[in-house]
């Protein structure tokens, strides 16, 4: 049975697809169709539309305020600014969100992003934090450098 939160989610990306990938949107409009509080909706944004996930978010406070959601694919050179962006330390979370745009835009297929997915899990990696975050972030930049080297050179 899906969640509040999920068909919240659902819907505002249909608003994105109906808007070639651009939503504006009013929290309260939102809260008012599903019958929840305004948070609710904050929190489907900042959890399921962050850049990590291939989103950008701008906001307009106010009566006339807005949200507007853009999602943005990633070009080549873009998958690369990933390394730069992770930093020294990658949550569970943060990387399943960086894999889940890699396979989304058709950059890794279903296996890599399985094989990345299992590798980088927490029950794997079993140290406390923050090692694990800082192992985590260093297996997946090297899984990433070596992913996209071995496919420039099979290209």
């Amino acid at each position: 049975m899906a969640s509040l939160a999920d068909h919240i989610e659902r819907y505002i990306e249909s608003l994105i697809a109906q808007g070639e990938g651009v939503a504006e949107i009013q929290r309260a409009l939102i809260a008012d169709l599903f019958r929840c509080a305004p948070s609710q909706v904050t929190y489907v944004i900042s959890s399921r539309f962050s850049p990590e996930r291939g989103y950008i978010i701008e906001s307009r406070r106010g009566g006339g305020g807005f949200i507007r959601l853009t999602k943005v694919s990633l070009e080549e050179d873009e998958v690369r600014d990933i390394l730069s962006d992770i930093g020294d330390y990658l949550s569970q979370g943060e990387s399943y969100h960086y894999l889940e745009r890699l396979r989304e835009e058709g950059h890794v297929d279903d296996r890599t992003y399985a094989v990345m997915r299992a590798a980088l899990s927490r029950n794997v990696l079993s140290t406390g934090l923050p090692e694990r975050d800082l192992l985590r972030a260093n297996i997946f930049k090297a899984m990433l450098n070596a992913y996209f080297s071995v496919e420039q050179e099979g290209e």
